[in-house]
């Protein structure tokens, strides 16, 4: 039994037990314990690999959807620019490499990354190489048009996971198994009050079904939809989710490349859930800002021109990089990989033209 979750035990102890959603919070951001606050885990000698760890890519044409994106705000003389869990850097400092094109965005963009882990700082910083604003909520940017990058962030915010069962939805809960002394999940004796939160779709779920809410993202939304709405810009969101709101249980634990459960060793594996795009859609169509998409990350970074980068990498490539290209490629793009279980959702504010990616 680790020191977190001896922790737990004890708050659990002393208050009852847990939401998945205080679980997954404590488990991920205790400033002591927390997953995020005390290791690295992102690349091969860590528990996962991101899209921006696969290839430059990814990065790289973000960058220059950023460039095209600011020419449509008209070329503001400053302006934010924004990741939200930069995780090591990786994803920027290949964006910021790509947007070289234009010497200009480069003087306007004042970056700011949304960070708590001070460990991730310090990466965050070694490989960027320039001035940076680091801020704990995106809620604390400042009044300027902004571009905000997302990927791979709604996916670690902590869920509310509700059951449905014959007297209504009834909150699943994290406890201490009294026989064991390990952890185990039970449902609330008491169904919820309202199901009104809950999309139509969820609603009306079957007896046993799994449903599950993220305030948080919902919030972290609407605030990003109500800045864009009020001083201009767009924001792009890429993760691995659902288009439309629908019921299971997505709630997992990754640790060094593989599953495990979410409720052993807290603090030492990673925890995510499905991102419901539609949900995050409507929140920030109701805050001011119009939406694009989501369509699947294949589609969107071949719309973007991957294919045509690819091969101008190639061109002066070994055979062995070659290979790593080509097997980059489809990781990003394959519909058996990354290509269509990621989506991509952008937000604009209401003058902007549609964003590059998102054609029919």
């Amino acid at each position: 039994m680790n020191e977190l979750q001896c922790h737990l035990q004890e708050i659990i102890r002393a208050q009852g037990p847990l939401s998945v959603a205080s679980y997954m919070a404590l488990a991920l951001g205790h400033p002591q314990y927390g997953y995020y606050q005390s290791q690295n885990p992102f690349g091969a000698q860590g528990d996962f690999i991101t899209a921006p760890e696969i290839s430059q890519m990814f990065g790289e044409l973000i960058g220059l959807w950023c460039v095209q994106r600011w020419r449509d705000m008209g070329a503001p003389r400053e302006f934010i620019l924004c990741e939200l869990g930069p995780g090591r850097g990786t994803l920027m400092a290949d964006a910021l490499r790509a947007a070289r094109i234009s010497e200009d965005f480069l003087i306007a963009a004042q970056l700011h990354l949304v960070e708590t882990s001070r460990t991730l700082r310090k990466l965050q910083q070694s490989a960027i190489k320039r001035p940076v604003i680091w801020q704990d909520r995106a809620a604390d940017l400042p009044a300027l048009p902004a571009l905000v990058i997302a990927n791979e962030f709604f996916d670690a915010l902590p869920i509310h996971q509700y059951q449905r069962m014959a007297d209504g939805w009834h909150e699943r809960m994290v406890t201490t198994d009294p026989s064991t002394d390990q952890l185990r999940f039970m449902l609330s004796p008491l169904p919820v009050a309202s199901a009104d939160a809950f999309p139509a779709a969820l609603r009306r779920a079957p007896l046993g079904a799994i449903a599950e809410l993220c305030p948080a993202g919902q919030a972290i939304m609407t605030d990003l939809a109500l800045h864009l709405a009020e001083q201009g810009g767009a924001a792009l969101i890429i993760d691995y989710g659902s288009e439309s709101s629908a019921a299971g249980d997505s709630f997992q634990a990754v640790r060094r490349h593989g599953y495990c459960d979410p409720l052993q060793n807290p603090g030492q594996a990673d925890l995510t859930a499905h991102v419901d795009f539609e949900a995050l859609a409507r929140a920030a169509q109701a805050a001011g800002s119009r939406t694009d998409g989501p369509v699947e990350q294949g589609k969107f970074l071949l719309r973007l021109g991957l294919a045509a980068r690819a091969g101008r990498l190639a061109m002066n490539a070994t055979d062995e990089e070659q290979t790593a290209i080509t097997s980059a490629f489809h990781r990003l793009t394959g519909s058996d990989q990354m290509g269509s279980l990621f989506r991509a959702l952008a937000l604009r504010h209401p003058l902007l033209p549609p964003s590059p990616g998102f054609e029919a």
